[in-house]
């Protein structure tokens, strides 16, 4: 590759690496063209995947201020993740259970370096839309008893008063 193509390489991986979410290394030694156009289809929109060369990618994840060095090694491709991460971690994840020559050997998350542990851990939870409904569902359930106790607070105390006024006309009564 002439220096000018691996510079323009280099540029383009940064850029990818710059604008993603997050990034999976994987190793894909052993999966046919077949196999991989499958695999780009399940990672949907929102990921890339890339087949990279290890040197050029080590050039472009330091300029981009990411730690990749040590998932660099053997046949590689990253897939560029701008979307949701945890969609393309189960999309990698599930691919791979069916097709065990695809290996996930690490990544990063937000600048954060992930292991092939993490990664699969990140597969585990559910998806971003999922929490943030479940998340809505118990703040409403909250505001809900929030309202119940406001309401219930006047309530409490109209009958405390009536209760204390009945008293004192009792007590007023008997003397």
């Amino acid at each position: 590759m002439a220096t000018s193509d691996k510079i323009a390489a280099v540029e383009e991986i940064t850029e990818k690496l710059r604008n993603s979410n997050a990034a999976v290394v994987t190793s894909y030694t052993g999966l046919t063209v077949a196999q991989l156009k499958q695999l780009r289809r399940s990672l949907g929109e929102n990921a890339q995947y890339r087949v990279v060369k290890n040197t050029l990618t080590k050039i472009a994840a330091n300029e981009a201020g990411i730690q990749l060095d040590e998932h660099l090694s053997g046949s590689t491709a990253v897939a560029f993740v701008t979307g949701d991460p945890v969609e393309a971690a189960k999309g990698l994840r599930d691919f791979a259970k069916d097709n065990p020559s695809l290996v996930i050997k690490g990544g990063v998350l937000e600048g954060k370096a992930l292991s092939a542990d993490e990664i699969k851990k990140l597969a585990d939870l559910e998806s971003r839309e999922v929490l943030l409904a479940k998340l809505a569902g118990a703040m409403k359930g909250k505001q809900s008893q929030a309202a119940a106790l406001f309401q219930a607070l006047p309530s409490k105390f109209v009958r405390t008063a009536e209760a204390l006024r009945a008293k004192q006309a009792e007590q007023g009564g008997a003397e």
